[in-house]
């Protein structure tokens, strides 16, 4: 076809990737169109890379695979998540792959998207999938993501929640999915020293990552320690324990790399000695000796003494 004919002229086969559209090249306008055989020519005959980030004010970082979410057809998303799409890389402002396909209100994709296990409240510092949705007026994958169990609670920046966005917006059928789902934060009750609404929320709470002892007492006892603590740590805090929390339940599933990507988001948020234990432990078991002993030593630089962070790195030097 067409795109044959511009790699011959030339017989360059990868100069059809320097042609560019607004910071797009080929791959990302055919995945974002949904033309799965041009998009399996560009990736496998040409090497094109579906993870590559996209340049200028359109594509803003966002990845063949990101704009594939965009393009409403399965087929092509799962075409590139079977060729490497990083499900949960956060380029463009903060968004992944899941956020680009609620933002448009494409809801196979983002059932299919949280059939693979992205966290359903991922958040790479710009708001989660059930934010953008709700400011981009799409009740229906809205309505999916708290079927999830997305939380309509969480604080963005800070300040604005989904429901707070949604008013914003004057999106009423999104306010009325979150104002149904949507409760009282048990830690704004506990805050306030409401102990009757602690009382009554806790039960229909889901645990929260972070509070260590889940128990009335224990969200009492969080709430004020966090109170007192700058927002922006706060949130930090927040997203390291969700990350970690997905990358320990990917771990007991024996799903060791989408566990090194959650790791390696929560290091980012706050590095510590048992995250770098813990990413280490799964390159060891993916064959992965360099990247093994990397972690360990890690570890070791923040924990000298402490025998995991010895057995990984002996472990390592074993494998290399």
């Amino acid at each position: 076809g067409i795109v044959k004919k511009l790699t011959k002229r030339n017989g360059d086969l990868s100069a059809i990737f320097s042609i560019n559209t607004n910071g797009c090249n080929v791959l990302h306008l055919a995945a974002c169109e949904g033309h799965l055989e041009v998009c399996r020519y560009l990736v496998e005959e040409l090497g094109g890379d579906v993870n590559a980030p996209g340049g200028g004010d359109v594509a803003e970082g966002a990845t063949p695979f990101m704009l594939s979410a965009q393009s409403g057809h399965v087929s092509t998303v799962k075409y590139f998540l079977d060729h490497g799409g990083d499900l949960v890389k956060g380029l463009n402002k903060g968004r992944t792959v899941l956020h680009h396909a609620v933002c448009i209100g494409c809801c196979k994709v983002t059932e299919f998207l949280l059939s693979k296990g992205v966290p359903v409240d991922i958040d790479c510092g710009h708001g989660t999938p059930l934010y953008m949705a709700a400011i981009n007026e799409q009740d229906k994958t809205v309505k999916i993501l708290l079927d999830h169990h997305a939380n309509p609670n969480i604080i963005i920046s800070g300040a604005n929640s989904p429901l707070m966005s949604a008013l914003v917006y004057r999106s009423l059928k999104c306010m009325k999915l979150l104002i149904k789902l949507g409760r009282l934060p048990v830690e704004l009750a506990a805050i306030r020293d409401c102990m009757e609404e602690v009382e009554m929320l806790f039960p229909v709470t889901s645990p929260i990552p972070n509070v260590p002892n889940w128990s009335i007492e224990g969200v009492i006892s969080h709430a004020k320690i966090e109170e007192k603590k700058p927002i922006e740590q706060r949130h930090l805090e927040r997203r390291k324990s969700l990350f970690k929390s997905h990358a320990d339940k990917a771990f007991k599933q024996k799903d060791y790399k989408m566990a090194t990507k959650f790791y390696d988001l929560a290091i980012e948020h706050a590095e510590s000695a048992t995250l770098y234990a813990n990413r280490s432990l799964c390159k060891l078991l993916m064959d992965d000796g360099e990247g093994a002993l990397s972690d360990a030593l890690m570890c070791r630089m923040l924990r000298p003494d402490w025998a995991k962070a010895c057995y990984h790195q002996g472990a390592a030097h074993m494998l290399l």
